[in-house]
């Protein structure tokens, strides 16, 4: 079964400076984090996503597009700030694979993949 690792963090909240020492260590917990994806066979996707400042919105109606707003949909504090997709046999495995990901404040949504038309 596929589930979807969705990451809900502050944009604006603390966190290390890129090219300190401290975000080198950082990156490193995300990169063993993503082996441990790899080597245990549940990797199928995942990105970091850009900040909610650099989104564009497009809204729907009636089957057309209606519009665009500069940002994000939501208006909260804790944005989708990236994802992974993973393969896990049943829910604790991913709920398991989800509580060791490297997320110092926030946020992370398990949820089924209902259907993925390449799968």
């Amino acid at each position: 079964m596929e589930y979807m690792l969705i990451n809900h963090t502050d944009p604006n909240g603390p966190g290390p400076a890129p090219g300190t020492p401290e975000f080198e260590e950082f990156m490193g917990r995300w990169m063993a984090y993503n082996q441990k994806l790899i080597e245990g066979g549940h990797w199928v996707a995942g990105a970091s996503l850009a900040p909610p400042d650099t989104a564009t919105t497009v809204e729907r109606a009636n089957m057309e597009a209606v519009g665009t707003v500069d940002g994000p949909y939501a208006e909260t504090k804790e944005v989708f700030s990236g994802f992974y997709l993973i393969k896990a046999d049943n829910l604790d495995i991913a709920l398991a694979l989800a509580k060791d990901m490297p997320v110092d404040t926030g946020f992370i949504e398990v949820r089924p993949v209902a259907f993925r038309p390449d799968a």
